[in-house]
């Protein structure tokens, strides 16, 4: 048996949605406790597939981890045993990388499965990792059976490193590698987005000492040993920006509850173009849509411009607005198979290479459509909320790793959306 997502659509949404820990600062945090000496306690934790996997390596290594409550676990890695994570569950997730520096950090070896998650029309390049490990004097290879293999013998010596192409899981990987390094490790052209600075934060407040997070030049003065201590995971600017897509898409008017409003700022800017009405206060975020939607163009870049992360759920809203809008995707080659699925719904897009132009319909029908990936399945959700009739999602395995009860969330504030379990192909009914 598998399961399917079924949304009977067409209507809005109304109330308010807790927003939960961030999974790209979750899946970096979670290896950097391999650097620690002692006891780290993570708060905000997300129940995502993501950090269940990424918990049951370290704790596959040796690594005691304990959770106290739904979000809040205990990570003690002083007996981990071993420098080669478990491969099956290496080769799920995408941000198995950060093992690699968090244990060459530490133990100065390392020997991982190439990473798995979503596929954008090819293999997720680590060379300006393996560029990062050995500038600091580690030496790399690749064993048969896809395995990459990093060592320093003599330890890491602080090196500056210039990352030719902004890059955040190497900016967070050479990051990690510095931490215990000897001397200081300069990372110009760094990425700057949001889980970086809790990446570095969570480091600081187990005693490392770098600065600069945020910037595009990263200092990281090398430390003997980390301490253990209680660290507080920053709300998901993703999780945030799709339920904003959401009601964009649908009309109504939702509250977010637990959010930053400074990393959401370029969400907002589009959705306002767009007719939506957006009003912050600390730590929440409401966002109402009663008008029609308008045209507007988007361009993905890395922070602080339009995430990468939030251009398939932005599609949704385009493809009901009037007029023609062009979305750029100016970060991955390839993120735009999503589309055939909604030309199954009745949108009317075009692509051309990195180009996408939306021609806005005055309706989406429901129809079956799949999750291809793990934001691409989010746009599909929100595209069954908006379109007219039953929307069924399959592959729904894409969603369950990013995004925290993403039904029960929208079941609570007035979706008809549900999980059902379906016979596979070719199996018993």
């Amino acid at each position: 048996m598998s399961k399917k997502i079924m949304i009977q659509g067409g209507k809005p949404l109304n109330g308010e949605i807790n927003i939960s820990g961030a999974k790209n600062a979750a899946v970096a945090i979670i290896p950097a406790a391999i650097l620690v000496d002692g006891v780290c306690r993570l708060e905000n934790i997300p129940n995502i597939v993501d950090v269940m996997v990424q918990l049951d390596i370290v704790k596959g290594m040796g690594a005691g981890v304990r959770f106290l409550n739904p979000t809040t676990v205990e990570i003690d890695a002083t007996h981990i045993g071993t420098d080669e994570p478990p491969y099956e569950l290496m080769r799920k997730l995408r941000a198995s990388y950060y093992l690699m520096g968090a244990l060459l950090s530490r133990y100065h070896k390392a020997e991982v499965a190439m990473p798995g998650g979503c596929n954008f029309g090819g293999v997720r390049p680590i060379d300006l990792h393996i560029k990062g490990f050995e500038a600091l004097g580690a030496v790399t290879s690749i064993k048969e059976g896809g395995f990459v293999c990093v060592e320093a013998e003599n330890g890491l010596i602080g090196k500056t490193i210039f990352l030719d192409v902004v890059s955040v899981g190497a900016t967070m990987n050479i990051m990690l590698a510095a931490t215990l390094a000897e001397g200081t490790t300069t990372i110009e052209n760094a990425a700057k987005e949001p889980h970086i600075v809790d990446l570095a934060n969570f480091l600081n407040a187990m005693g490392a000492d770098i600065c600069g997070a945020g910037t595009d030049v990263i200092k990281i003065h090398g430390v003997e040993k980390l301490h253990g201590g209680t660290y507080s995971i920053i709300p998901d600017q993703i999780e945030a920006g799709t339920y904003m897509a959401a009601v964009a898409a649908t009309g109504g008017s939702l509250t977010l509850n637990n959010i930053i409003p400074k990393h959401l700022e370029c969400i907002s800017t589009k959705l306002i173009e767009m007719g939506a009405e957006v009003e912050y206060t600390d730590d929440t975020v409401r966002v109402t849509r009663t008008d029609p939607l308008h045209k507007t163009n988007i361009k993905t870049l890395p922070y602080p411009g339009f995430p990468t992360d939030m251009q398939p759920q932005m599609a949704i809203p385009l493809c009901l607005a009037d007029g023609a809008s062009v979305i750029t995707e100016g970060v991955w080659d390839s993120r735009f198979r999503y589309v055939d699925e909604l030309r199954k719904m009745g949108a009317d897009v075009h692509v051309d290479g990195k180009v996408a132009v939306f021609n806005g319909v005055p309706k989406l029908m429901g129809a079956p459509v799949t999750a291809y990936d793990l934001r691409a399945g989010a746009a599909m959700i929100i595209a069954g909320l908006a379109a007219q009739g039953e929307t069924a999602i399959s592959d729904t395995r894409h969603i369950e790793r990013g995004y925290d009860d993403i039904v029960g969330k929208l079941q609570s504030v007035g979706a008809q959306i549900e999980y059902v379990e379906v016979a596979d192909e070719g199996g018993e009914n």
